[in-house]
């Protein structure tokens, strides 16, 4: 059966920052590089992610964006919360880490959550040798051992889809199955073995 590297997207975007999970090791080691990097060799997944919430997720942040739903959870609907911190670390790619979004200007590519949130910093695992062009026919171990995460956990997704959010409420349960059975984009199989 063919593996399906975009399968991994399924699980949630909120990798990197759990202390003792491998995606922290990964972020420390390897500086992340920007979705757009991804879309090289995984168009289809990307065209379909950039449809997603979690592509999207940076735009909550904004002035006037889901004013209502704000609100009615105690947020001024009209503040402007992509520089904060607290907000910022769950909306794009690696907050704070080496390479990872410095602010909209500077890091327009890791805006969002992208694929580094899920699938670790790709500052590694995307050279020549391991997972390019030049190499379609890696073996997933070696990409593994240089930073690739697969497959993210539901603890990953925990890191920002729990209660501290502020639209999460008193007794939220986040439904990791029904979220990987939703999807967050398309998966196709991948043409080689890995």
């Amino acid at each position: 059966m063919k593996r399906l590297l975009g399968l991994s997207m399924l699980f949630g975007f909120a990798a990197l920052t759990l202390p003792g999970l491998p995606a922290e090791a990964a972020a420390d080691e390897h500086a992340y590089i920007g979705t757009k990097k991804c879309k090289k060799c995984h168009i289809k997944e990307f065209k379909s992610w950039e449809q997603t919430k979690m592509a999207n997720a940076f735009e909550i942040l904004k002035p006037g964006e889901r004013a209502e739903q704000k609100t009615a959870v105690g947020l001024d609907p009209n503040k402007d919360y992509t520089t904060d911190p607290a907000c910022i670390k769950c909306h794009v790619v690696g907050y704070e880490k080496e390479g990872g979004y410095v602010d909209e200007a500077t890091t327009p590519d890791l805006v969002g959550v992208g694929c580094e949130m899920c699938h670790g910093a790709g500052g590694t695992y995307v050279a020549d040798e391991y997972m390019s062009l030049k190499n379609k026919e890696f073996n997933r171990a070696d990409i593994e051992a240089v930073g690739s995460i697969y497959p993210p956990t539901e603890e990953q997704c925990r890191v920002c889809h729990n209660e501290e959010s502020p639209f999460a409420g008193e007794g939220y349960v986040f439904d990791f199955a029904q979220r990987k059975k939703d999807g967050t984009h398309e998966v196709y199989p991948l043409k080689y073995e890995h």
